[in-house]
């Protein structure tokens, strides 16, 4: 292995891990890699020239001391790989999840905390996930781990205080997520404050003044929402990727527990009811203080462990379109190796090529499955207003044949309405108009038509999009129907 300044610390040990135990006789600062956590996290993003840095060893002297000992002992296999450390982390994901058990069956949180201190040094962030999953998988119901999650905070966060948070770059995507946390804590501790406060004001206009200011302040908080979106489709799919599901699950309950709260506190200050705002409120600000918690101490270390630079990417990629909770986000990194946009393999046995989209990829029969499965009919006309495509539902609103296909749209309508759609398509020709919307009732039906001009990126003029759809129904619902209402 060729050694420069860009060496990583992590690919160095898991190729030569007989070099721990050099580095720590070259330097004490080195110790720290002897946790799992701190090295599988820290050495992937700390180089050899950030180790001699730290360390105070100049850069040459270090790559010689590496240099002598990889030449004087063959590499092993990485440690963290021989079946005794296989084992032994098997046994500390047994005691952990013995830790848990213990909780729920009422065992006192206090005695819990020294069993887990006792383990912390040698815990992966990783292997405690691992245990939430095997819970679950043994039983544990995600409802029961969610509802004692503030037990287990409890238990882990005492064992963790004074840890060594794991740095990323600037832009990273847990740097943006680290810096969310951040600034939606100080909104916190001024809601915190002001609730506190609120229980006794000194007069009935600063009361009213204070739970104007908590309306402010909870609008703020609100886009935590940006923060869940981004873990649950960001983050979380690419953990599952590495079948880590167990921990996205409590979280993400957890998350939809938060909305609710927030939207009875909201409620709460619309309505002025000032004992539901410190109630809910109290209890909302202490639920997400915790999940910052959990995410800064057991999601982030455990995701910087698992995931691959291209898995970051991916999650970055996607993480503009859904936005920012209170922050801009740094920009400069990209992942050293793998391609932000790598396809996913394709399904084995899938029998068809599929066709990557910008957003996924599916197959021509699955396609063409979809456009006859939508609520509405679709046709699109192309750049030169020929027929290309017509959705085949086997009941439309409006006939079609393939005889229209590759026919002039103006053709295919009554000449006493061919005017009004050579203007719509003029109009998105010269850029002029992006939409044309018209309804009308036809055989005891509301019928919505609309047409959107389709363009590309640079915003050349693809075609007509038309979409019709039965709005009948649609029109007449009231109240609401939750998802897993009958």
């Amino acid at each position: 292995m060729k050694l420069d300044k860009n060496t990583k610390i992590l690919q160095l040990l898991e190729d030569n891990p007989n070099l721990m135990d050099v580095l720590i006789g070259i330097s004490p600062e080195f110790k720290k890699l002897k946790n799992p956590l701190l090295r599988k996290t820290i050495g992937r993003f700390a180089t050899l020239e950030h180790a001699a840095q730290t360390s105070g060893v100049p850069f040459e002297e270090l790559c010689r001391k590496i240099t002598e000992a990889m030449i004087h002992d063959a590499p092993a296999v990485a440690g963290e790989k021989t079946p005794q450390a296989l084992e032994k982390r098997a046994e500390r994901i047994e005691a952990l999840k013995e830790i848990v058990r213990g909780l729920h069956e009422g065992i006192a949180p206090e005695t819990q905390k020294a069993r887990f201190a006792e383990m912390l040094q040698e815990v992966s962030a990783s292997e405690i996930a691992e245990m939430e999953q095997a819970l679950i998988k043994e039983g544990v119901s995600e409802e029961e781990i969610k509802n004692l999650c503030d037990v287990h905070v409890q238990v882990f966060a005492e064992s963790f205080e004074g840890g060594e948070q794991i740095q990323v770059p600037a832009g990273h995507p847990v740097d943006t997520f680290r810096r969310e946390n951040a600034a939606l804590e100080e909104v916190v501790d001024q809601i915190r404050y002001i609730l506190g406060e609120l229980t006794d004001p000194p007069d009935e206009e600063t009361g009213k003044a204070w739970m104007e200011e908590l309306k402010g302040l909870f609008g703020d908080l609100g886009q935590v929402e940006k923060h869940y979106l981004k873990k649950e489709n960001q983050l979380f799919p690419m953990l599952e990727k590495h079948e880590v599901t167990g921990p996205s699950k409590v979280m993400w309950a957890l998350h939809d527990d938060i909305r609710d709260i927030l939207k009875e506190v909201r409620l709460g200050l619309e309505e002025e009811d000032r004992e539901v705002v410190i109630g809910e409120g109290t209890a909302l600000v202490t639920i997400i203080s915790d999940m910052i918690y959990k995410e800064e101490n057991i999601l982030f270390p455990m995701a910087l462990e698992i995931l691959s630079e291209a898995d970051w990417g991916r999650v970055l990629e996607g993480s503009g379109e859904l936005g920012y909770a209170l922050i801009e986000p740094h920009t400069g990194w990209e992942p050293i190796s793998g391609p932000l946009s790598e396809a996913p393999p394709p399904r084995p046995g899938g029998g068809e090529a599929p066709l990557w989209l910008s957003t996924g990829g599916l197959s021509p029969k699955q396609v063409d499955l979809i456009l006859t499965s939508l609520p509405v009919d679709i046709t699109f006309v192309d750049a030169n207003d020929k027929v290309q495509y017509y959705s085949a539902q086997p009941e439309r609103i409006f006939p079609r044949s393939p005889g229209i296909i590759g026919r002039e749209v103006q053709n295919c309508h009554p000449p006493s309405s061919v005017h009004v759609v050579q203007e719509i398509l003029n109009d998105f020709r010269n850029g002029e108009r992006d939409t044309a919307d018209f309804w009308i009732q036809m055989g005891g039906k509301f019928i919505y038509i609309r047409y959107f001009a389709i363009r590309d990126e640079d915003g050349k003029y693809e075609g007509c999009l038309e979409v019709s759809q039965d709005v009948t129904a649609i029109r007449a619902l009231e109240w609401e129907k939750k998802l897993l209402d009958g």
